[in-house]
This record gives structure tokens, sequence and C-alpha cells, in this order.
């Protein structure tokens, strides 16, 4: 029996298991994570050399939560014999790639409580007199193609969200989703340099591929296609920053839907569709010189969209509509590789859940209820709970995806459970009126 069970070990759960290992209260918690890549990894295909993290490096795992934990970044970077360098780099936004790099030491601390290649198939809820006490995962060990079964009180859900390709897009050998192109671009035919890329998009991710082909293709035409009129850039102003607050789950958490909705809506621009001020600079000076020497290598074709894109074994044909011009009509562009840098949506918990996934009550509008320490509301009483790390943007706000939190919701979670955990270990006359002279 375990105590806590997690689905997925990204920067998420790796932050739970921080917070269990540090908080006293679940000291000999019986803990196990699984996770269905080989190895630890975070959007490895992205990470583009030069590319920075949006968040300041404080905003990692553990030190909101606990800014003395040794499994900080300022931890990692003594570790590593760098803690000079880095102060003297003048950041706070060092680079993906090294961010990378801290996750994955800092995963590292729990090899002993994460099966990689360990993919959850289906749970199934286990009711006493009405109550779960336990809930059933069976788990498929890819390494050993075997299944295996573990009984847990608590599930912690944190299986990242899903690369979304619009409808009637299925990617192959020419059409990628963004969180596929480094590994996409090293099994490009070396025979010959890439004539044409097209990306789809304007957010973060869009700009990021845009700039990255552009410089690492030299002969390579770059087609950048986006509905709007250009890319919009994020506001990072400090006041509107104070969205992505822990303090600020609270105010959201307790608002009533709708203004929880508006809300989120007013603020988007801060991490949807959205990119930063310098890159957006960047392309634009790059374009306007390449304008000024009759080489238009990087295009913009704003106010478009594609209607369809065809493969072949040495291209892809993509037919792109203007929104803008009513009489032009849509042009063919023949490219190796079409990128669509599109988002992600949250994963289908129906299908890591199984049999729990009924018993999730839901509100008028078909959304999770998720109380405020992210147990999901269930339509019976439950011994444990079901936790969700990621998927709750509508009860506790925009940070929910993001990793500004992650480091506070953690050691929340692990307080919960602690919490619980210890309610149901108090005996039933412990509450009792012990009636006189006792």
């Amino acid at each position: 029996m375990l105590d806590v069970l997690g689905i997925g070990f990204g920067p998420a759960n790796v932050a739970l298991a921080a917070a269990l290992s540090e908080l006293p209260a679940t000291a000999g918690m019986r803990v196990r994570f699984f996770e269905k890549q080989p190895e630890f990894g975070w959007h490895r295909s992205m990470l583009i050399e030069g590319a920075t993290l949006q968040v300041a490096f404080l905003k990692d795992l553990v030190t909101l939560r606990n800014p003395v934990s040794p499994l900080s970044f300022v931890s990692y970077l003594t570790a590593k014999g760098r803690l000079v360098d880095f102060i003297n780099h003048k950041t706070l936004y060092p680079t993906r790639l090294e961010f990378h790099d801290y996750l994955e030491w800092a995963a590292g601390h729990f090899g002993d409580q994460v099966a990689y290649g360990a993919e959850v198939v289906s749970a199934q809820p286990h009711v006493e007199d009405g109550r779960i006490t336990h809930f059933t995962v069976q788990v498929h060990h890819a390494p050993t193609d075997r299944m295996a079964v573990y009984r847990a009180r608590n599930v912690v859900v944190a299986p990242g969200l899903s690369p979304y390709l619009p409808d009637g897009v299925s990617p192959d050998e020419r059409v990628w989703h963004s969180s596929e192109l480094l590994g996409r671009l090293a099994r490009l035919p070396s025979d010959a340099a890439p004539r044409r890329f097209v990306v789809v998009g304007a957010g973060q991710s869009a700009a990021e591929i845009t700039d990255h082909l552009h410089r690492s293709y030299p002969t390579a035409e770059v087609c950048s296609v986006f509905g709007g009129f250009g890319y919009s850039p994020a506001d990072d102003s400090p006041f509107v920053n104070q969205v992505f607050d822990p303090a600020t789950v609270d105010l959201f958490h307790g608002a009533p839907a709708e203004a929880r909705r508006t809300v989120f809506d007013r603020h988007r621009s801060t991490n949807y569709s959205v990119a930063d001020l310098d890159l957006i600079e960047e392309l634009y000076r790059r374009a306007y010189e390449e304008k000024v020497a009759g080489v238009n290598r990087l295009r913009f074709l704003r106010g478009s969209r594609v209607v369809t894109s065809t493969s072949r074994p040495d291209a892809v044909d993509v037919t792109v509509a203007s929104l803008l011009d009513g009489a032009g009509g849509p042009q063919t562009l023949t490219a190796d590789a079409v990128v669509y840098a599109t988002g992600y949506r949250p994963a289908d918990l129906r299908s890591l859940l199984g049999d729990v996934s009924p018993l999730l009550e839901r509100d008028a509008q078909g959304e999770l209820v998720v109380a405020r320490d992210y147990r999901a509301a269930l339509h019976l009483d439950c011994a444990g709970g079901v936790y969700l790390q990621g998927g709750t943007e509508h009860t506790h706000g925009i940070s929910s995806s993001l990793l500004s939190n992650a480091a506070v919701r953690a050691g929340e979670i692990a307080a919960s459970v602690a919490e619980r955990s210890a309610a149901a270990q108090v005996p039933a006359l412990a509450t009792a009126d012990p009636g006189p002279g006792r």
C-alpha cells in the first residue's frame, strides 16, 4: 500500500517529491512515481540554443516554499561549481538548457522513488461501506513489458500538457508539432540543405522556432504564418505579473466563477499567443535588414491561415490563404517541413484515471470541482484523495500549468496529504465525551 502514487514525473511531481521529503509530517510515507518517458525530460525538443526561461530562477522547484532547500537552483549551481559565474552573468533568467539540467539534477535525488518507462493504464476505486479506502492502479513497465498493480491511498496526477494540432492536421515526417522540433530537424536528409520552412503560430514558441530556423539554416527561407497582423508582446509588467503570485491563488479560488473567467480572459496576454518583446524586435530588425539588402529570406504571412498541407517523400506542399486580401487567391508553398507551434491542451484525465473518472464531480459548465488544496471532489467519501497538478486553471488561476507556482503548490499538496492521513488515523473514540472522572 502506497501513501502517495504520482502519475508523471515532470517538474510538478519532482517538486512534490521534494516537498514530501522535506516535510516532517510525511516522514516514512511510501511514495512512488511512474513516468512513461524512458528518462527525465522536459520539452527536450525545444531546448533551442540561447532560449531563456520566462520566469525568474527563484521560481524553481522549492525556493518559494523553502528558501533554504538543498534542492534549489542556487544549490544546483553550487553543486556544479558555477554559482559565482552565474552571479557575474547578472540575470534572473537562465537558459532553458541550463534549467533543464537543474530539473534533471533535482529529479536524480529521487531515483529510488520513480519508475521510468512506466505508464499508468487504469485506475479503480476500492469501495467499502460506501467509502473509497484506496485506489488500485495498473501500470505497464515498458522495459520489462510487465503489467503491475499498485494500491495507493492518494493519487497525484501530473501528466503535463498534450501537444495540440488544428483539426484535420496529422503529424508525419514533414508535418511536425513544435514539441518535436529538434528531434525532427536532426532526422532531415543530410544530402541537401533545406530550402524552405513554414512555421504556423504567433506565440513564444513560434517566434523562437522562426528565429532558430532562420539562424541555423542560412540558405533556407522561413515563412511565418499567423492569423493576426503581427506578434503580440507578452505583458510581463510588475503589477500584472502578480497574477502568478501564490497569494493570488487564494483570491482566485475564492472568487465567483464569472469573476474568475473575467480575470483569466483579461490576463491571457501574460502567457497565451504572445512573445517576448526583445525577440519580436530582433525578428523585425532582421527582416528589415534583409529588405534593405534585397534578400527576403524571412517572410511573415500575416492575417493568414494554412488551408491544406500535402506531404510527399521529399517535401510538403502548404496552401496558405490570406484573410486580409479578398482579391488574392491562396498560395502554395513547397517546403521541407511545416512546424505547427499551436500550443498544448490539458491531458485527458478519463484515459488516465479509468473507472475513477466518473466519480469526479463537475460543475454546471462541466469543469472539475477542485478544492483549494488541489484535491478533486469525488461523489463518494474518500480516505485519501485524487490531487491534480495541472488542469486547474478554472479554479486556481493562470499559473496552474506553469512553473511559477510549482513549489508552493507541491507544499500545499504534501501538507494536505499529511493532514488527512493524520486525521484518518485518529481513533473514533478520541473525539467522544470521555465522561465524568476520566
